[in-house]
């Protein structure tokens, strides 16, 4: 758990301290994994990896798999749409244009509540993959990828009352020429080649991811992926879980990130935080 648990919104002092408490009860568990490589992991969370034998990706550099991204990311340039619905989109939404269409601070969308991080980007550039290819499934922050994203909005969702609940990231970046669809096209490889775990790097801490698995997605957008992340705890005996999913829409990418402060595998990203935000997102295309 290295991503949207990690920071929480600004508002509800009371939520806040709640949390605070439970963070403290299980901080020697999701604080950050120690980068244990394979010796953690039991034989049969290595069945199906590759023939490297720490069950790992094979060393890269950012560019492996970056240059199909890019030529598919030249050939999506060519259209001429910035609109939120358009097939590849040229324009990327402006920041004002793109905070419109993402949750507002507060917002209720069922029992979750959303609203701004109160330190900045979750996942940002501080959080790097090794081996390089694997950065995608890490962050898609700038730098992340070949393509930068020219706007971005950073919504925290939960429920605020819940010392230990689900939280979830959730991102929108817009790019222009054909960013968005390059990017798709990089997290794919990187669910790929990366199938067999890898390490995530921080400033502080090291996490072993054991496996990554594709998962259901939803049927939004032009495109969309999602999967399920094994990681090993600091200790390297309990396994924690997080979700991701990516969704594409013209040049804009709406990425869900969920974990949870605890062992529970929550399934998924919540239906309807997707849901909520996509139809908010999408109904500015009929404008």
């Amino acid at each position: 758990m290295f991503g949207a648990g990690n920071q929480r919104r600004s508002g509800g002092r009371r939520a806040r301290l709640r949390r605070a408490a439970a963070l403290a009860l299980v901080g020697a568990v999701l604080t950050g994994a120690a980068a244990c490589g394979g010796d953690g992991a039991t034989d049969g969370d290595k069945g199906g990896k590759d023939a490297r034998t720490d069950g790992k990706a094979p060393a890269s550099t950012p560019a492996d798999g970056a240059e199909d991204a890019a030529e598919s990311a030249a050939s999506a340039g060519s259209g001429t749409s910035g609109t939120p619905g358009a097939s590849g989109g040229s324009g990327a939404l402006s920041q004002r244009d793109l905070t419109a269409l993402a949750f507002t601070d507060g917002e209720k969308i069922g029992k979750y509540t959303a609203g701004e991080f109160s330190l900045g980007e979750p996942q940002g550039e501080d959080y790097t993959a090794d081996p390089a290819v694997c950065q995608p499934l890490v962050s898609l922050a700038k730098g992340a990828t070949a393509f930068e994203p020219a706007s971005e909005v950073h919504r925290n969702v939960d429920v605020a009352e819940e010392m230990v609940g689900t939280t979830v990231a959730v991102q929108l970046r817009s790019y222009n020429g054909g960013g968005a669809v390059g990017v798709m096209k990089a997290l794919g490889a990187a669910g790929k080649a990366c199938a067999g775990g890898f390490v995530e790097n921080r400033a502080v801490a090291k996490g072993q991811y054991l496996k990554v698995e594709p998962v259901k997605a939803p049927n939004h957008g032009d495109e969309a992926q999602a999967y399920r992340f094994t990681i090993l705890d600091v200790k390297g005996t309990l396994k924690l879980y997080e979700y991701l999913t990516v969704v594409r829409s013209g040049a804009t990418t709406l990425s869900f990130r969920a974990d949870i402060l605890d062992t529970k595998d929550i399934g998924k990203v919540p239906e309807e935080v997707i849901t909520a935000q996509w139809k908010k997102f999408e109904a500015a295309s009929t404008l």
